[in-house]
């Protein structure tokens, strides 16, 4: 477990707002991790970010501290101005060896999400890793290790009662959308067609609401979320030409720069003067702040949700202990894994070493003893060094799991 690092800033050390400063370009993210891996010689890596995390999780044996994470960081690129990079710096929460699969663990089962039982956190650790797998960022190893992480996450949801009456962030942000009493006949424009709008949308069309036009950068995507909600596709930039009206825009991109500008926002008023409501669950936020004090909006954003996510964290205290537990098993379950997977890695060669040993015998080394021998005593001799063959492959194997087995 030696190997396993993870670099986290999350809500407990910093604000929402400005956690949204570490957020990577989706377009620009395998380049980037392409990069540091190359230039710090990091086997192994992935990215994750969620509404109220940023993570870096690598399988590397160099030493992660203070003076690793400043170079890191000036190697991705991230425009971060010195004053902020001491500051992220300073909140910068480093994991090693056991502590950082506990803490993959914790995460994945949403004990340190902010708002406690949320499901949504394993499905967005499992797409993030799956987008660096693809494009060549992972091996074997976190392979190994997010399998330990899916399997106990599926059974904390399982077997403990955190996700009962399941709360999200999207969930509470519906509750505050609620409060506002709007009507179901609302203009409804949805920025962005991930994960976090699409459940979004899955509320508001339970509760009737009808009236929805999708922007999103990928025209396709935005096309498959409308003809769900039966509204409205367009591109992105379809948004600065918008004139149809708004009375909520929900959005969720991964833009590290705001979408929705006072110029965008005027446009789409089309001359309207009514108070109009936006749900920003993006960090970044997509809204520029400059809207909020130009214009009478109700904005709802992740950082107000912080109070009643406070409350729920109370609810489900009692069911944390019963998670921790079954973190805890299957830490213990998983490092004798390791350790026979590593045994199994590391003997690889020898199969092809025991053939080669073999060509060597019979080709060179006996070759001219073989040559005399009569076909039937050749196919005996065959026989032989194929049963020896065999067993040699196979016995250190069983006798290297046996001292694993005793050593635990």
């Amino acid at each position: 477990m030696k190997y396993l690092k993870v670099i986290a800033f999350t809500h407990k050390q910093i604000e929402l707002k400005e956690l949204g400063k570490l957020v990577i370009c989706q377009e620009n993210l395998t380049d980037k991790l392409q990069y540091v891996k190359q230039q710090f010689d990091i086997p192994e890596i992935f990215y994750l970010a969620t509404c109220n995390r940023v993570a870096f999780v690598m399988a590397t044996p160099q030493a992660v501290d203070r003076d690793f994470i400043r170079k890191f960081f000036h190697a991705l690129n991230m425009g971060l101005c010195p004053g902020y990079t001491e500051v992220f710096l300073n909140a910068a929460s480093v994991y090693e060896d056991q502590d950082a699969l506990n803490h993959l663990l914790r995460t994945s089962c949403s004990l340190e999400s902010l708002v406690v039982g949320e499901k949504e956190i394993l499905a967005q650790v499992r797409k993030a890793y799956e987008c660096c797998r693809a494009a060549g960022l992972t091996g074997d190893y976190l392979r190994m290790v997010m399998n330990c992480v899916v399997k106990a996450a599926k059974e904390v949801y399982t077997h403990t009662n955190i996700s009962k009456n399941p709360i999200s962030v999207v969930s509470l942000a519906y509750r505050k959308l609620k409060e506002l009493k709007q009507y179901i006949n609302a203009r409804v424009l949805i920025i962005g067609a991930g994960e976090t709008n699409r459940n979004i949308s899955k509320y508001l069309q339970k509760h009737k609401y009808s009236n929805f036009a999708v922007f999103n950068r990928t025209l396709s995507k935005a096309q498959e979320l409308a003809a769900d909600l039966k509204g409205e596709a367009y591109d992105l930039e379809a948004l600065k030409t918008y004139k149809k009206g708004f009375d909520i825009i929900i959005t969720c991109t991964s833009s590290v720069e705001p979408l929705i500008t006072p110029e965008v926002y005027a446009s789409l008023l089309n001359g309207e003067t009514d108070k109009k409501t936006i749900v920003d669950l993006a960090i970044p936020n997509d809204t520029d702040p400059a809207v909020l004090a130009l214009y009478p909006v109700n904005f709802i954003e992740v950082h107000s949700l912080n109070e009643i996510a406070k409350k729920n964290l109370q609810e489900r205290y009692h069911e944390l202990a019963d998670a921790e537990k079954i973190i805890e098993q299957n830490i213990a379950e998983f490092i004798p894994q390791l350790k026979q997977r590593r045994i199994e890695v590391a003997m690889r060669q020898v199969p092809e070493k025991i053939k080669e040993i073999r060509q060597t015998a019979l080709n060179s080394v006996f070759a001219d003893e073989v040559q005399n021998l009569d076909p039937h005593s050749r196919d005996i001799l065959e026989k032989v060094i194929s049963y020896m063959e065999k067993k040699y492959i196979s016995v250190p194997m069983v006798m290297a799991k046996e001292i694993m087995i005793n050593n635990n």
